[in-house]
């Protein structure tokens, strides 16, 4: 019998320039690219902040150090604050060790924070602990929602915005969903119109039935906050064509809103706000990481999730689902509870803490304003300006002449080579510009220190200039 033969998946762009890349820093370890321009690898792709040599916050760390080396809080090395909070964690844990497993949702008592975090921010609107699971990351709290969508009768598909984070459609293709693009409007502030929404639906009605609708607010990559009227709207089309909402609503970008007259409004208290038919008919996840943004804690490998406006058995499955799953670090956990509950005032790490953050969001301010105003000035790019996050979606105009069919990925493969510089990249068809009908888009991550912000910028630019020389 002759074996069947699958047919390989073609790696993502993306996927494509990381093994680039790491090809070239392996050569470059070895000493075997001596006539390299460049010593090291500059990885603005994703939001990693920590490998850009940003430093951890100092509370968290702390905080962990104690729990994994309980001896520590014996003496006086730690502030008292750091202390009691390591040793009210450890009390959490079965025999007060963080080596021991949790329950497969988390830490009773990080969920527990979680919900009175999440009542804070949302007016005093109650959270349960009970409808709030900790996940060894954002991702997989969204693919166990998933497998439940998928476990409808017929083609299940799920609405997702175009452009979406760089993860989403391998996501969708591991558990078996069809995705439908939305397209944002860019000249609108990547603004999300029912007009296109509904276009979305109703062609694809015809070979598939659309189960969920996702939502990455503030957005990524593109930074842009929905307003309170465009989450209404967005929960309307939810209610109306009876889909399950995804919310990417990473709390940390919540606290990276850049413009004055911005304000982050979360998904569920809209839905709250807007009473019947509404409040108690739509169905909602929200997901939540460590990894993007101030915290930046990617290698924690944790995240939380909540469900709302869901029964009992959905909560028992997603129960369920993580029970055989990775179960989240303890570490991660740990790092959560305090991205949730922070040292207060009067708090002996309180001044230190804020100092930390504040030093942070202000270099990212700095930054984002230098890296859009930079790429504004160098000829072929517009970016628009950010409103939140920690990256920003350049468009970029490739010379008639430098035109193909991988055109854009022929660039960045380019840039990797040439400067040393790994950047996120995406193509669509875009009527929003005249120019081309394809249109090209870097991913750039400007959360490090302003020096090595002017070398990528400078990297960039010196590729650039001669790259437009030649065509």
């Amino acid at each position: 019998m002759s074996a069947v033969r699958k047919t390989a998946r073609q790696p993502s762009p993306d996927e494509e320039l990381h093994e680039l890349a790491e090809t070239i820093a392996h050569q470059l370890k070895q000493g075997l690219s001596v006539s390299r321009l460049f010593n090291k690898v500059l990885d603005v792709s994703s939001g990693d902040i920590h490998s850009a040599g940003v430093k951890p916050i100092t509370f968290i760390r702390q905080v962990i150090a104690g729990c994994l080396y309980p001896s520590l809080l014996d003496g006086d090395d730690f502030p008292p604050d750091v202390r009691s909070r390591a040793q009210t964690l450890l009390s959490q844990c079965d025999g007060n060790n963080i080596g021991s497993y949790t329950d497969s949702s988390g830490l009773a008592y990080v969920r527990s924070n979680v919900a009175k975090c999440i009542s804070l921010r949302d007016g005093g609107i109650l959270s349960s602990p009970e409808h709030i699971f900790i996940t060894c990351g954002s991702q997989r709290g969204l693919m166990t929602v998933m497998r439940l969508l998928c476990q409808s009768e017929g083609r299940s598909a799920v609405l997702i915005p175009d452009p979406a984070p760089h993860t989403l459609i391998r996501i969708l293709e591991r558990v078996g969903l069809v995705p439908l693009p939305y397209r944002l409007q860019e000249l609108g502030g990547w603004s999300l119109e029912r007009a296109e929404l509904k276009r979305v639906i109703q062609t694809s009605r015809t070979h598939c039935c659309p189960r969920a609708i996702y939502i990455s607010n503030p957005g990524n990559p593109t930074g842009h906050i929905q307003s309170r009227e465009s989450v209404e709207t967005v929960i309307r089309f939810a209610a109306e064509e009876n889909l399950f909402l995804l919310v990417d609503e990473e709390s940390i970008y919540q606290n990276t809103v850049l413009v004055k007259d911005k304000e982050f409004v979360s998904y569920k208290r809209v839905l709250a706000e807007m009473g019947d038919p509404y409040h108690d008919r739509v169905q909602l996840a929200s997901f939540h990481s460590l990894s993007n943004g101030v915290m930046g804690e990617c290698g924690l490998r944790a995240g939380y999730m909540e469900l709302v406006n869901v029964d009992e058995a959905m909560l028992l499955y997603t129960e369920v689902v993580l029970t055989g799953d990775i179960n989240t670090p303890v570490s991660g956990q740990i790092a959560l509870d305090v991205m949730v509950d922070p040292p207060r005032p009067g708090d002996a790490s309180c001044d230190l803490y804020i100092q930390e953050v504040s030093s942070r969001l202000s270099t990212l301010r700095l930054n984002m304003s230098r890296a859009v105003n930079f790429m504004n000035d160098l000829s072929g790019f517009t970016c628009s300006t950010v409103q939140s996050g920690i990256f920003i979606y350049p468009h970029l105009s490739l010379p008639h002449t430098a035109h193909t069919q991988s055109a854009g990925l022929c660039y960045c493969r380019r840039l990797l080579e040439d400067q040393g510089v790994c950047v996120g990249f995406n193509e669509c068809k875009n009527e929003d510009h005249s120019d081309s009908h394809t249109c090209f888009y870097l991913r750039l991550c400007v959360m490090m220190s302003s020096d090595g912000l002017e070398d990528f910028l400078c990297r960039l630019q010196t590729f650039h200039l001669q790259f437009l020389k030649e065509y």
